[in-house]
C-alpha cells in the first residue's frame, strides 16, 4: 500500500516532498545525535528537491515537517523511525512501542555516562562472574520493573536536557525510578570481561541503566561498550532502515508507509536496505 501523497505524477520534486505523509526508517550510525541525523536527512531531501541552501534547523515556516520517534544515544547505531507530514503525529506510538537491541557490555569498569563515551569512575573485580551467574541475574530484569534513568540522558529539567546541564557543570539529581517493561532478555555471548545481550523492551527503557544495574547485581560493575537498535515498532534494521546513500526522494517514497497502514503490512511489504 502506497503512502499518502497528494498531487499528480507530474508534480515537482518539492511538491512531492511536501505532500508526503507517513513513516519510514533510516539507519543511524555511531557518532551523530539523532537530531543531527534528522537534519542531515532533511537537508539531503530539500537539496534534491531544488531548495538552495536549506536550513533544516530553522523552525519558522518549515518547508518540510519531519521528526523522529525515539532518541538513540550518539554512541549507538541502528533503526531510527522518521515521521513526515501528518506522520509526525504517529511518532508517539514509536516512543511507547516495542524496541529490540543488541548490547555489548564490559564487566569491571563503570563510567559516569554508563557507556564507553564517559570517564571510568570505578573498577572492580569480575573474574568471579560466570555465565550461569549472569543468566540467573538477568531473570530479575524481565517483566515490569522499576528503573532509574541515567543522569546523562535526553530527559529534561527546566526545559534543558540533563546531559547538557551536566556538561555545563550544573549539579543534577537523578530522576526517580519509573516503571518500564522488558519482554525478553537473553545472554547471546559471554567472553569476560565482555558480554552480549539481546533485549526487547517497551518505551522509556534505558539499556545503559540495565547494564549498570546488572554489574552491581553481580557484585562488580559494568558499562555499555556498544549498542545497536535492531527493531523499533514494526521497522527492522535489516528490512527497513535506509542507509545514508539511499536518502533520496525516490527511495523514501518507496519506503514510506501511510499512517493507517497495519503493522503487518509494514513488515510484509518491506523496503530492504543495502
Amino acid at each position: 500500500m502506497a503512502a499518502n501523497m497528494s498531487g499528480s505524477a507530474a508534480a515537482s520534486p518539492l511538491s512531492k516532498l511536501q505532500a508526503m505523509n507517513g513513516l519510514f526508517a533510516v539507519y543511524k550510525k555511531q557518532g551523530p545525535t539523532s537530531a543531527d541525523v534528522l537534519n542531515s536527512l532533511k537537508e539531503a531531501l530539500l537539496k534534491e528537491a531544488g531548495v538552495s541552501n536549506p536550513n533544516p534547523r530553522k523552525r519558522r515556516k518549515q518547508m518540510l515537517k519531519m521528526g523522529h520517534g525515539g532518541t538513540l544515544d550518539s554512541a549507538a547505531s541502528g533503526v531510527l523511525v522518521v515521521g513526515v507530514g501528518s506522520g509526525t503525529k504517529m511518532l508517539s506510538t514509536m516512543l511507547t512501542g516495542s524496541k529490540k537491541y543488541v548490547a555489548v557490555g564490559e564487566l569491571g569498569k563503570a563510567t559516569d555516562t554508563l557507556d564507553a563515551t564517559g570517564s571510568v569512575i570505578l573498577q572492580r573485580q569480575y573474574e568471579h562472574v560466570t555465565r550461569l551467574d549472569m543468566e540467573q541475574k538477568l531473570k530479575h530484569f524481565v517483566g515490569d520493573i522499576m528503573q532509574v534513568p541515567p543522569l546523562y540522558s535526553a530527559l529534561k529539567k527546566d526545559g534543558q536536557r540533563l546531559s547538557v546541564l551536566l556538561k555545563k557543570g550544573h549539579k543534577v539529581e537523578a530522576k526517580p525510578a519509573r516503571a518500564v517493561s522488558v519482554y525478553s532478555l537473553t545472554l547471546q555471548d559471554f567472553t569476560p570481561p565482555f558480554f552480549t545481550l539481546n533485549i526487547e523492551c517497551g518505551g522509556g527503557f534505558y539499556v545503559r541503566s540495565l547494564v549498570d544495574d546488572l554489574g552491581k547485581a553481580l557484585e562488580s560493575c559494568a558499562h555499555v561498550k556498544q549498542l545497536v537498535r535492531t527493531k523499533q515498532g514494526p521497522f527492522t534494521l535489516e528490512r527497513h532502515a535506509l542507509h545514508q546513500q539511499h536518502w533520496t526522494l525516490e527511495r523514501v517514497l518507496r519506503s514510506l508507509r501511510s499512517c493507517s497502514q497495519p503493522e503487518d503490512g509494514l513488515q510484509n511489504d518491506a523496503e530492504a536496505s543495502d
